[in-house]
């Protein structure tokens, strides 16, 4: 039958109890092996040797355990009382060893006198260092505690603790390892809580937004039905108007639940896309005619361009093409009658992206704004009626539609208006699906 080979946590404890024994058996054998050379260069015989060698590790036994015992009691002591007495068992295991050595060897009582003094002269010394070392390592302690509770504080507005024992020459190396973890750590908590606090604000005035744009169609909606169910309306030409608002209302209702559908499929990870090799002229072509109505209407005049040849990437068709009419409509949106909005796709110099860009006539953004257009409920005027502005939602999805294609979508202004450039790579991403 063959052998089991022993289980992984068997293993592993096996490799640590030998590395927590290993630097010990090293240093008694590095000892014994010194003692072996001294006593030789010396000439003492090596029953004298043994027995001193014997006498030594009796000693220093008998001090080891005197000193286990008196940590006992200490254990919730300082740790310069601690240090105080690790730095007495060496010098009190000598002495033992000593003593017992020199009443061995019948050493004049002179010889023993004058032991003892350089034994207490040492031993003076050796606490008196552990007592200086105990207090080093006391503070750095009492900071690493503070760095610990300054990370634990809550509320997002909380600093990160300022870098202090990390850059401390004084403090020892374990210590410093530790806080410098401990000072990431804080630094990422930080970023985390202003995320949520952004995330939770964000949140906010989305509902705010959403709620506005909703109660304000659904008002005028239920008026017109009530002037049309009471007969207040009974001209055919005002009934027809009355009808035509009320699908335009229920049309921006539906186009408002669907974008909110759409983000949340986005950063629930949810979004599913069937990838295909698309031209961009087609996307382009597409988009084009279905936003010339709402173009032609406002008096805009709507062009668009495709270099040659028309670059060719792999992307989900519904979801690009969300992409560019959000951008269109964007456009359309804030573009004054007469003026003019570009959409153009081409390939990039290297050739590596597909680049499509819609450029309008809104006049601009503003500096401050610009990194804050593709934020939920961003709708840079605040004066903007609902009908004017939308919900704000439409850039938001757009970045995460394009950003679940691996690309990029960014804005600057440009001439008499602003320029979305949204980049592609030509080889898409895996295909995700609904988890």
């Amino acid at each position: 039958m063959p052998a089991v080979a022993p289980s992984a946590p068997r293993a592993a404890r096996a490799r640590a109890a030998w590395r927590s024994w290993a630097a010990p058996l090293t240093v008694g054998v590095v000892g014994l092996a010194l003692a072996a050379v001294v006593a030789g260069g010396g000439g003492i015989p090596t029953a004298d040797t043994v027995g001193l060698v014997a006498y030594a590790a009796c000693g220093a036994a008998v001090a080891g355990l005197i000193a286990a015992l008196l940590l006992i009691p200490l254990r919730r002591a300082g740790i310069g009382a601690q240090a105080a007495v690790a730095a007495l068992a060496p010098v009190a295991a000598l002495a033992i060893g000593l003593a017992w050595g020199s009443a061995a060897m019948f050493i004049s009582n002179h010889d023993q006198w004058a032991l003892w003094v350089m034994l207490i002269g040492a031993g003076t010394v050796g606490v008196i260092a552990a007592l200086l070392l105990g207090r080093r390592v006391a503070v750095a302690g009492r900071s690493l505690e503070d760095l610990a509770r300054r990370v634990g504080a809550d509320g997002p507005g909380v600093d990160p603790p300022a870098p202090g024992l990390s850059g401390s020459v004084t403090a020892p190396a374990e210590m410093a390892s530790v806080a410098v973890e401990l000072e990431a750590m804080a630094a990422r908590l930080a970023e985390s809580r202003a995320q949520t606090a952004a995330l939770e604000r964000s949140r906010r005035e989305l509902v705010a937004w959403v709620s506005h744009d909703l109660r304000t169609p659904l008002a005028g909606i239920r008026a017109m039905v009530e002037a049309l169910e009471d007969g207040v309306v009974e001209d055919p030409a005002t009934v027809a108007r009355y009808h035509r608002m009320m699908r335009l209302e229920a049309d921006r209702l539906a186009g408002l639940v669907d974008d909110l559908f759409e983000l949340s499929r986005i950063q629930a990870g949810a979004l599913s896309l069937d990838l295909e090799r698309v031209a961009l002229d087609e996307l382009v072509s597409d988009a084009v005619a279905g936003a010339s109505i709402a173009a032609g209407a406002k008096g805009i005049d709507l062009r668009g361009a495709v270099g040659e040849p028309s670059p060719v990437v792999e992307l989900s068709t519904p979801e690009m093409a969300r992409v560019v009419r959000n951008l269109l409509d964007n456009a359309i949106r804030h573009t004054p009658a007469g003026g003019t909005v570009w959409i153009s796709a081409e390939l990039d110099e290297p050739g590596t992206s597909a680049i499509v860009s819609v450029q309008d006539a809104c006049g601009g953004i503003p500096e401050r704004d610009l990194d804050q257009v593709f934020e939920m409920a961003y709708r840079g005027d605040a004066a903007r009626t609902p009908g004017d502005g939308g919900a704000g939602l439409g850039l938001a999805v757009a970045r995460g539609l394009v950003e679940a294609h691996h690309g990029q979508i960014t804005v600057r202004n440009e001439g008499a208006g602003c320029r979305f450039t949204v980049h592609l790579p030509l080889s898409g991403p895996a295909p995700r699906t609904t988890p």
